[in-house]
């Protein structure tokens, strides 16, 4: 089980859901970056359980400890290892599913593979990993803030109810003033209307969540199979319940002819600008210096607090009931998440742009 993501700027997860905790290990991240604990806290918290009545009620507070990598307030150059203890695991909650295979979680595949699982919570395959992700996606942050390089995401589908306007229409400095994290106010409001309505109904919904990176300079990126949207289509879809990616124009760019689609070159002072961004801010794989941006769609959750059709591990027919705390509708609280894995890219990227040109 591979469990370590970027090549340079490099990561390493580990822990369960219902474990003692979860924790990353950071390699690569130069010496000298300020690491501000203050600001990683405030991502964890963004991604934490139990922010809302539309979030699942788990209820922990994501505190880590920095063990190793940094001094001073300034990382080392050294590994950085980041623990996060489990305080509020429930794991009597999942006995009922000690030997059934919930329907659309990872169960039966981990069971297929390993032949053994963890049933409580769903183990390592749990979106509870991803607070690792958010602690190095903070990190990253960090060292991306010397380069002058932003990310930010926001929710722009929740079910039906969608945000049509495009990303530079929008103030996104409102995404985190409500709790379903959509930019548009009176949206949201629609949003969050809606996902109480399927946490009612013991349902639950997917939706869509956009980001966009600004200030990320031309030029990173690999021709044919390290293209940088291929690192961030990866990045993405390696985050529990994403379904899907698309950057730029995506799919809707196919009703577009070519000469609608180009991006038309621009001279603006001592930059090379496009007039249009239909590409995404990436070219033959490769930033152009314009903003990246991308969507991520979340299934729902596949937890329902009903019965289900299921089979056993000795292959009979049986009935999974929902019990525990689950999220109705995973995309507010996937914000934070989809903002560190970019930033992860990123960071890794411009650290390999670099050693390029030694």
């Amino acid at each position: 089980m591979r469990n370590t993501f970027g090549r340079v700027f490099a990561i390493t997860t580990f822990g369960e859901s219902h474990g003692k905790g979860l924790g990353v290990i950071i390699d690569g991240c130069p010496a000298g970056v300020e690491i501000d604990e203050d600001f990683i806290r405030s991502e964890m918290q963004r991604r934490k359980p139990g922010q809302s009545k539309i979030t699942t009620q788990r209820k922990e507070e994501d505190e880590f400890q920095i063990l190793s990598g940094v001094f001073e307030g300034k990382s080392t150059g050294t590994p950085i290892s980041i623990v996060i203890l489990n305080t509020d695991q429930k794991s009597k909650d999942y006995s009922h599913i000690a030997d059934k295979f919930r329907p659309s979680h990872a169960d039966y595949t981990y069971h297929h593979k390993f032949g053994v699982r963890d049933y409580r919570g769903g183990g390592r395959s749990s979106a509870r990993e991803t607070a690792a992700r958010v602690a190095a996606g903070a990190v990253a942050k960090l060292m991306l803030r010397s380069f002058g390089v932003t990310v930010q995401a926001y929710v722009s589908q929740a079910g039906p109810i969608k945000l049509e306007k495009h990303y530079s229409e929008l103030d996104l400095t409102l995404t985190e003033r409500n709790i379903v994290r959509c930019p548009d106010p009176e949206l949201a409001e629609k949003m969050i209307a809606y996902i109480d309505e399927i946490r009612k109904d013991r349902d639950t919904v997917g939706g869509v969540v956009s980001c966009v990176a600004a200030g990320v300079p031309p030029g990173l990126g690999e021709p044919v199979f390290d293209r940088l949207h291929a690192a961030l289509g990866h990045a993405m879809l390696s985050i529990n319940a994403v379904k899907g990616f698309e950057y730029g124009s995506g799919f809707e760019g196919v009703q577009m002819r070519g000469s609608e689609h180009n991006d038309a070159f621009y001279k603006e002072g001592d930059r090379i600008r496009t007039r249009t961004n239909h590409s995404g801010g990436i070219q033959g794989g490769i930033s152009n210096g314009e903003d990246i941006y991308f969507r991520v769609a979340f299934k729902p959750v596949a937890t329902i607090m009903q019965d289900q059709e299921s089979v056993n591990e000795a292959g009979e027919s049986t009935v999974v009931s929902g019990k525990g705390r689950h999220d109705p509708c995973v995309v507010p609280r996937a914000v934070p998440i989809v903002e560190a894995m970019c930033a992860l890219v990123l960071a890794d990227f411009l650290l390999l742009n670099r050693l390029s040109k030694l």
